[in-house]
């Protein structure tokens, strides 16, 4: 019966073993699955849906063909949607039932579309590059075109890695292992019995008894206690032989994790909330922010590169590629002051430090802002740092790229108030906010007006005169210092303009705001005397094509202002942080 045991634990453990290497090799299911689609339509977009992209679980290796050169990119799928527009597009989908892809049609009122290369809405671009491999959500989508005029791509294969573990392989086998160990055991007893069992079985013939010699009786207790100690010496050798049975066993089924069996997976992470679903649908109302870091660093990057570029050949159309508002304004005077007199000072380059501040946007609509401020490595002579430059970009539609409206130097030592993060994004306030001290629309005529007449203006208590350089460079001290020092042949005014710029407010997390705001003024030099002339020096004269008018001069100075407002239920004054400047036009009086 022994040996049958044996044989049966035998045959058992053989069957394991090999139903676990089985399923390691012969019956183990295909690591991957290809789906793919040929397209036959004249559309020049195709688009590949998020919710294509991850019909299976994990990462996508994504597969183009059928031209000769092609583009690819991904972005949030309302951006990519956005940008195709009215235009006729392949939607590319996944069929379950048939594990293929579905190509379908959307007819649009657009053959046509712009190169999508170097667009500011992707999160990752690929150009003449026939596979990649994404890893994306499913609000993600992949738009592909060939040169925004010809048709797209006609072939489009997506690969997705399949999940083929076997995880009652490796229990198959250890079990069987044991299975053989047990076996193994059986069959060594039933050995031993065997052996046992083959003494001699004939009985010694007796032998004459010999004379019984008087002998000492032992003492029943010591008997006694001879034969417990046998006992126990037996029992401690059965003993002794199950505990290396039970030791290898245990060192066995120890030595693997609870992940090596089948069925067990590891507890999941406690929720911290413990209402998932009301947490989803409020985290699906948030409106995400327009940009990523990534993103951001990207377009930075390409502004500052193309400004660069720009001021040495003082090229205007470069510039407005990336640069628009108050600062293409102040920018494109200097390029034609300095076309006319290379003495006049370029305007300032953008930092190469590090981006220490990105506030995008939380919008899903155009225009589209971000807020962000560059360190600016650079010492002066006298051993002092500069301090960092905000940037404010704005997307105008779609198909436009960031480009630069503000670019304000801020104060020394200023600390910019705390903001949400980067992956939260601030929301745009509206011009006419009533949940600030202040609406941001009236804010640059407001302070225009402090300017020039500093405690005689009726906005004088809404901003705080402490710290303010910009009032102690250019406010009514300051123009009264200068026009003290004019010709008395001539007479020097100042008066507010009209700034065309809107402002751009973004909320703080104290639900404050901060603002940019363009300001214009005016300043009029006009001879009074019989005879005499007006003279202008420096950018004004190269702006206006001379240096002296029997006529005079206006000249309009630009400002770009950076405020923070406080909310109405905070209260407070408004503050500077900081602000360029410069002549933006100038002119000789008819």
């Amino acid at each position: 019966m022994r040996f049958v045991l044996a044989i049966v634990c035998f045959v058992a453990a053989a069957f394991l073993i090999g139903l676990g290497i089985a399923q390691k090799t012969v019956l183990a299911e295909p690591d991957e699955l290809t789906a793919s689609v040929a397209i036959d339509s004249e559309a020049p977009v195709t688009v590949v849906s998020g919710e294509t992209l991850n019909a299976l679980p994990r990462s996508q290796f994504v597969e183009i063909g059928g031209s000769d050169a092609h583009f690819a990119a991904y972005g949030r799928t309302a951006d990519v949607t956005a940008w195709v527009g009215d235009a006729s597009y392949n939607e590319v989908g996944y069929d379950p039932d048939t594990q293929s892809l579905t190509s379908e049609l959307v007819e649009g009122t657009e053959d046509e579309v712009p190169s999508p290369v170097g667009s500011d809405l992707w999160f990752e671009s690929y150009d003449n590059v026939d596979s990649m491999t994404l890893k994306v959500p499913a609000d993600v989508s992949l738009l592909v075109v060939t040169d925004g005029v010809k048709p797209a791509p006609s072939d489009v294969s997506i690969t997705w890695p399949l999940d083929n573990s076997t995880p009652w392989a490796n229990t198959f086998v250890v079990i069987g292992g044991v299975v053989l160990f047990v076996g193994l055991l059986l069959l060594l007893w039933a050995i031993a019995h065997v052996r046992r069992g083959r003494g001699p079985r004939r009985k010694s013939p007796k032998m004459p008894k010999l004379p019984r010699q008087p002998r000492m009786k032992p003492i029943k207790a010591k008997q006694k206690a001879l034969g417990s100690n046998t006992k126990s010496h037996r029992a401690t050798r059965n003993r002794a032989a199950i505990v290396p049975v039970v030791l290898v066993g245990a060192l066995a089924l120890g030595g693997c994790s609870s992940d090596f069996w089948a069925g067990r997976a590891p507890a999941p992470a406690p929720s911290e909330s413990s209402e998932p679903v009301a947490d989803a649908q409020e985290a699906a109302q948030i409106v995400k922010p327009v940009v990523t870091v990534p993103q951001a660093k990207r377009i930075i990057d390409e502004v500052r590169n193309v400004a660069t570029a720009a001021d040495a050949a003082n090229d205007k159309t470069a510039l407005a590629t990336r640069f628009a508002g108050p600062a293409l304004d102040l920018r494109t005077a200097t390029y034609g002051a300095r076309a006319v007199d290379p003495a006049v000072a370029q305007e300032d380059a953008l930092p190469t430090g590090d981006i220490t501040l990105t506030l995008p946007e939380q919008s899903d609509t155009w225009p589209r802002t971000i807020l962000a401020t560059i360190d600016d490595p650079r010492v002066a002579e006298d051993g002092k740092t500069f301090a960092p430059v905000a940037v404010v970009l704005v997307q105008d539609d779609p198909r436009a790229q960031y480009k630069a409206n503000y670019v304000i130097r801020l104060a020394p030592g200023v600390v910019v108030p705390e903001v949400a993060p980067a992956n939260v994004g601030a929301v745009r306030l509206p011009p006419e906010s009533k949940f600030l001290t202040v609406a941001p629309e009236t804010i640059g005529a407001g302070y225009g007006d402090i300017l020039l007449k500093d405690t005689g203006s009726a906005s004088y208590d809404q901003f705080e005169a402490e710290g303010d350089q910009l009032r102690a460079d250019f406010g009514l001290a300051y123009k009264n210092s200068v026009i003290a020092a004019f010709p008395t042949t001539s007479s020097l005014t100042y008066e507010a303009a009209t700034a065309t710029a809107p402002p751009i407010p973004l909320a703080t997390n104290d639900s404050g705001a901060i603002v940019a705001v363009d300001v214009h003024e005016s300043q009029t030099a006009k001879p009074v005397a019989a005879g005499a002339t007006a003279n202008a020096v420096g950018k004004i004269a190269a702006l206006a094509g001379k240096t002296t008018s029997g006529t005079g001069f206006t000249a309009t100075r630009g400002f770009q202002i950076l405020f923070f407002v406080p909310s109405v239920q905070i209260g407070g004054k408004i503050t500077v942080l900081g602000y360029s400047q410069g002549i933006i036009a100038a002119s000789e009086l008819p």
